[in-house]
């Protein structure tokens, strides 16, 4: 009789949860995931986030009321190469559209999400959502535009991760009343002196051009149809190292009209070929940006009126932190500058820096968001 009332709990159950299988109650499941990239290896990587979303896509969701849910959840799926650690591929070739394809089969450890996304969390709260600087020199018709199309369409996905964005607009701005020269020609160093007293970590630059490609009758409509390129660059704020390079060619699109030329149809080009490029350019970023907090972010010390001697002091005291990961140093005319490799912001650091056995050696005399200015206490 107790058998008997046993299995009938067990089909009430099984009845009242028919779709629950038995592998979501395991740690580790094994599911497929499939990937398009413009490389093998861009197609692989996609075939792993994909199969991470499967495998852990309740985990995930369950963090969605969480601040910088965006952010953390693109942040980990740029990971799945760190996260599956064991997969075959199934096939792998080329897709349509000259795209390579690849499928793979992936075990996904549900509790590694956890400890991810607390790791994730932890290192925002540390040294903050990163801030980026987009600046895109765009022309129609050779024509420079007061505003960009391609810019825009970067700023805002950016934003919509999580990312802290300061738009071109503004850079253009100070760099055209700075030097009007220097924004035309794409000046880096000009843009990146701005991008550095916005306290970005990144800042992305750009060019993108349409230009006129006659008029095409499609079904039974006159097009103007417009050609173009484009190209962004990405690069670290403090130390203007290259990052990524992403360029489209060959690129069209139009407008209905008669004339040849038409502002409308080459937005309406670089609105098409924003979409492929703009992908690229956030791919680079989260790349990027899971470097980042996985070693810590970059953060300068310069101290004024040091000694070689002190400086070796100094820097001995800097690794004693807790979260500071390296630290190196430079001398020049009695100048000491400390790049500190830490997960934490410069105030933070400042925090640091202002206690009693730090106090007695330097001062602090300005703070930025990645770098932090002193002298030595009676120097």
């Amino acid at each position: 009789m107790r058998n008997f009332a046993r299995g009938l709990a067990l089909s009430l159950l099984l009845a009242i949860c028919p779709a629950l299988p038995v592998a979501a109650q395991e740690d580790v499941v094994e599911v497929p995931g499939t990937g398009e990239g413009i490389s093998q290896d861009a197609a692989r990587l996609a075939a792993m986030r994909n199969a991470l979303e499967r495998g852990a896509g309740v985990e995930i969701s369950s963090h969605s009321k969480t601040q910088d849910f965006e952010l953390i959840r693109d942040t980990i799926y740029a990971r799945a190469d760190g996260i599956i650690t064991e997969y075959r591929i199934l096939d792998e070739g080329d897709a349509a559209g000259g795209v390579k394809y690849c499928k793979i089969l992936a075990k996904v450890r549900r509790s590694a999400i956890a400890s991810t996304w607390g790791e994730v969390q932890n290192v925002l709260d540390q040294i903050g959502r990163p801030g980026i600087a987009v600046y895109i020199d765009e022309r129609i018709d050779g024509v420079i535009q007061d505003s960009s199309i391609l810019e825009s369409q970067i700023e805002n996905r950016l934003l919509e991760a999580g990312f802290k964005v300061y738009a071109g607009q503004h850079i253009r701005r100070i760099a055209d009343k700075e030097s009007p020269d220097a924004a035309s020609e794409q000046n880096v160093a000009k843009v990146q002196a701005i991008a550095k007293d916005f306290g970005t970590q990144i800042f992305i630059m750009g060019t993108a051009q349409a230009n006129s490609a006659g008029v095409r009758n499609l079904a039974g409509q006159d097009v103007i149809m417009y050609n173009g390129d484009g190209m962004i660059k990405m690069y670290y704020t403090d130390t203007g190292e290259l990052l990524a390079s992403e360029s489209l060619a060959n690129w069209r699109g139009g407008a209905r009209g008669f004339h040849t030329i038409s502002p409308q149809a080459g937005k309406k080009a670089l609105e098409n070929a924003g979409q492929e490029l703009v992908e690229r350019c956030y791919q680079s970023v989260m790349r990027r940006w899971t470097t980042r907090i996985t070693a810590g972010g970059e953060l300068v010390l310069e101290v004024e009126g040091m000694s070689v001697v002190d400086a070796i002091k100094l820097k001995k005291m800097l690794k004693n932190i807790d979260t500071v990961t390296a630290v190196n140093h430079s001398m020049t005319k009695e100048i000491a500058t400390f790049h500190i490799r830490a997960k934490m912001t410069a105030e933070t650091l400042a925090e640091h820096l202002v206690e009693d056995k730090f106090a007695s050696i330097i001062e602090l005399v300005d703070l930025k968001t990645n770098r932090i200015q002193a002298k030595k206490v009676g120097g």
